[in-house]
């Protein structure tokens, strides 16, 4: 982050909580709820809107620190993803304290793995499977596939599609093995050009685009959340976070967890 947004980000977040709410009526669920969601880069967009989305939430890391999961929940969080592990020996330092203070906080949660291209994939499951508890009530694990261009020892190694695609299933089969639930994947446009991810049936996706919407940034693909801003400001939360929307209504997010959580 530029260094004048890092000293802007106590204003713009104190700020946050006097924005207008994206207020919506759940009229088939016949309660109304309300997000109270900021962001310090916030899109002009063309097409459906992320408040034009009933259910809210974000996903999280050791950058995000410390949170307060009761305020964020007040804020309109209605369930997260929080990264626990990164290719085969690195655990995310701040994932247990949040795996327990989302749950206290009565939060919808589960882990997502961040896939390295330099450890075979039955290392990187053994790995999650090892750092993750097998926890009733979680959301299903998250398999995150995007290229490394930051890592200081596998930034350019890049397999073909089809070899990316084995990789994924011999993943998500032992990690579906483990906790009864298949993994979604959570992928990004270059990513899911380059390996060609439309080629994969049958699974569920979880797609970031901060500029355009799930249509016009993966066309004809289904998913079942949109990662649509990194730059997000909740209550409760100290730092920028990813702000993401379920697809359906909140009738339809009932069912998902009741389908999805275990």
């Amino acid at each position: 982050m530029p260094r004048l947004a890092h000293l802007l980000l106590p204003f713009l977040l104190a700020c946050a909580s006097a924005l207008p709410a994206y207020a919506q009526t759940r009229a088939d669920a016949g309660t109304p709820a309300t997000v109270r969601f900021g962001d310090s880069k916030p899109v002009n967009w063309t097409g459906r809107a992320p408040d034009r989305y009933q259910i809210h939430g974000i996903d999280v890391a050791r950058f995000q620190g410390e949170i307060d999961w009761r305020k964020a929940r007040r804020a309109g969080v209605s369930f997260v993803f929080m990264k626990a592990t990164e290719g085969g020996d690195l655990l995310d330092p701040l994932f247990k304290d949040h795996w327990r203070g989302a749950k206290r906080a009565g939060i919808p949660r589960g882990a997502y793995h961040f896939y390295y291209f330099c450890t075979p994939p039955e290392v990187q499951a053994r790995w999650f499977i090892r750092n993750v508890p097998k926890n009733k009530g979680t959301l299903p694990p998250v398999l995150d596939m995007e290229w490394n261009p930051f890592s200081p020892t596998c930034a350019k190694v890049r397999p073909p599609g089809h070899e990316v695609r084995r990789q994924m299933k011999v993943f998500m089969d032992m990690v579906e093995r483990r906790y009864g639930q298949r993994p979604i994947i959570y992928t990004t446009p270059q990513f899911y050009r380059d390996a060609g991810l439309d080629r994969l049936k049958n699974e569920e996706f979880w797609l970031r685009s901060t500029a355009k919407t799930p249509a016009q940034a993966y066309p004809q693909q289904r998913w079942s959340f949109w990662q649509y801003s990194g730059t997000g400001l909740i209550d409760g939360i100290g730092k920028e976070v990813d702000l993401n929307v379920f697809a359906g209504s909140p009738n339809n997010w009932s069912a998902w967890l009741k389908a999805r959580q275990r």
